[in-house]
């Protein structure tokens, strides 16, 4: 990356990985680099045992980086009574500021079975409540799954976002009528992402948020190369150009909508 970037605004990458081996043994050169392109605010996202620990462990040690933890839906096979009861007292961790990634993935049917998925995700959802944390949703091939458990849920009541959204104008328009957020990640950036283009074009910023999900799904101009929580600015810059507004606008209100979910709900959270 050139350093004739400057960090003139602030960002907030609202779902990354730090805590993945990628990153893990050189974080400070990561957040260093991220601070640079202005991205000052990170949430560090667990799916198991090892990914939510570190988390935690960041959260300690920075101030920028926040924990979410819970049981990615790839991972649930190995959800049980213990790791619900370590997953609360964990989630009771004043660093810790939402559930996730929690929810549904349809993708590879040979890793959980949907009904299994569906029971641990409504389980979470629950705990979620229960602690008022806000939750971050992971979906793949399975909106019309997830919709209905979210929605009894009462979502409304603590909060949420659909972390990397993929899915369609109209769908983007049902999970916001729940109150939910919708978050984009560098697929916004793709050519042929033209249906998450569009969603992203309906969406408005009150409702937006922005994320890297790395070391995944690298925006242009990275493409092809290992993403990292620097390149939020990149994604950023791809709302601007697609709703036609200045770049430090979409940083501006995608930044506080992710602080007043997440930290905002933090006092709450010590008082549970």
């Amino acid at each position: 990356m050139s350093k004739q970037h400057v960090a003139w605004r602030k960002i907030y990458d609202s779902h990354t990985h730090l805590n993945d081996d990628a990153f893990y043994n050189d974080v400070p050169a990561f957040e260093d680099r991220a601070r640079h392109y202005g991205v000052t605010e990170m949430n560090m996202v667990g799916s198991n045992a090892v990914l939510n620990e570190r988390a935690l462990k960041l959260a300690h040690q920075y101030d920028n980086l926040h924990a979410i933890i819970g049981w990615h839906p790839e991972d649930i096979r190995f959800y049980n009574e213990n790791v619900e009861d370590q997953l609360i007292a964990d989630l009771r961790d004043p660093a810790v500021v939402g559930v996730g990634e929690i929810g549904l993935d349809y993708f590879n049917d040979q890793r959980s079975p949907h009904f299994r998925q569906q029971e641990v995700f409504a389980r979470q959802l629950e705990i979620a409540r229960q602690l008022h944390l806000p939750v971050s949703i992971h979906v793949r091939d399975a909106l019309a799954d997830a919709y209905p458990i979210l929605r009894d849920s009462h979502i409304n009541e603590f909060g949420g976002v659909m972390h990397s959204f993929n899915g369609s104008p109209e769908w983007a328009e049902k999970f916001m009528d729940l109150g939910m957020y919708i978050s984009f990640s560098g697929v916004v950036s793709f050519g042929s992402a033209e249906q998450v283009q569009r969603s992203a074009q309906v969406v408005p910023l009150e409702r937006m948020m922005v994320e890297t999900d790395a070391p995944y799904l690298t925006p242009s101009p990275y493409r092809g190369k290992q993403n990292e929580p620097a390149f939020t600015k990149f994604v950023v810059d791809a709302i601007a150009k697609l709703k036609q507004v200045d770049a430090e606008r979409v940083a501006y209100r995608t930044y506080h909508n992710a602080a007043n979910l997440f930290l905002g709900q933090k006092e709450l959270h010590e008082q549970n």
